[in-house]
């Protein structure tokens, strides 16, 4: 016979793959399993991260962050995230590899909740689609679309092939690379990607490219119209135009 169930101890269930729960029930049971580094609902269904490789995660993941930290750097009011928890709605609660938002004091339309997490949809989510490219490109990218992530990046390492969706008018368009190889955000002025570079792993062509991106007039009127001034410190611009990682 089993003890009263008010003399037992009450542990939660292990998070699963394929899990049907609410966002608050698959809050707990994540919280109750520090051990555990990347788990996401997506419509109500549980996916749990695997361990990663180097070359087709890993790194890709890496030269991301390269790209999109020294764009950071060099642009005041915005801010970039490697693998947060982002509270999208009631079903959805997406890990996304990472997230580059404008700070909500500068009028980003997402913002830090009471707990740390983000809530609302960031202006662009990058994800590595090493082995997950079916979740990426057809769940995450109807959750993302339709709670309104502006720019949607999915590098799909194995098969050498970079998409970046732009939101317009409720919906996502591909945009392409123009006649020298660059695609150009259209929510962050001066983010440019030399994509054929970044699939070769031609880290110095992307950061030039980029350093091109970042010495544009419209990154310069970016920076200059933020909602939100922010101070340099006694030992020069925290936002100065240059790369840190990578100079010309």
């Amino acid at each position: 016979m089993s003890a009263p169930t008010s003399n037992r101890q009450r542990t939660l269930p292990v998070l699963e793959n394929g899990d049907l729960l609410s966002r608050g029930e698959f809050e707990r049971r994540y919280q109750a399993m520090p051990h555990l580094k990347k788990a996401e609902l997506i419509e109500g269904i549980v996916y749990m991260g695997s361990s990663l490789r180097f070359e087709p995660q890993a790194e890709p993941h890496a030269n991301l962050l390269v790209w999109l930290g020294n764009y950071k750097i060099a642009t005041p009011g915005v801010r970039l995230g490697d693998n947060p928890t982002v509270r999208l709605d009631l079903d959805n609660e997406p890990q996304p590899d990472v997230v580059l938002l404008i700070d909500s004091n500068c009028g980003g339309q997402s913002r830090l909740d009471d707990d740390g997490y983000i809530e609302g949809a960031p202006e662009l989510v990058a994800e590595i689609a090493a082995s997950t490219a079916s979740i990426d490109l057809r769940d995450k990218k109807r959750v993302y679309r339709r709670n309104g992530v502006k720019e949607y990046l999915v590098w799909q390492v194995i098969d050498q092939r970079f998409d970046w969706f732009s939101w317009q008018d409720g919906d996502y368009v591909s945009l392409v690379a123009d006649q020298e190889g660059i695609i150009r955000s259209q929510i962050f002025p001066g983010l440019w990607l030399a994509v054929s570079a970044l699939l070769a792993e031609d880290m110095v062509k992307v950061m030039t490219t980029l350093q091109a991106g970042l010495a544009s007039k419209e990154h310069q009127e970016f920076c200059k119209h933020s909602a939100v001034s922010r101070q340099p410190s006694a030992k020069g611009s925290r936002y100065a135009h240059k790369l840190i990682l990578f100079q010309s």
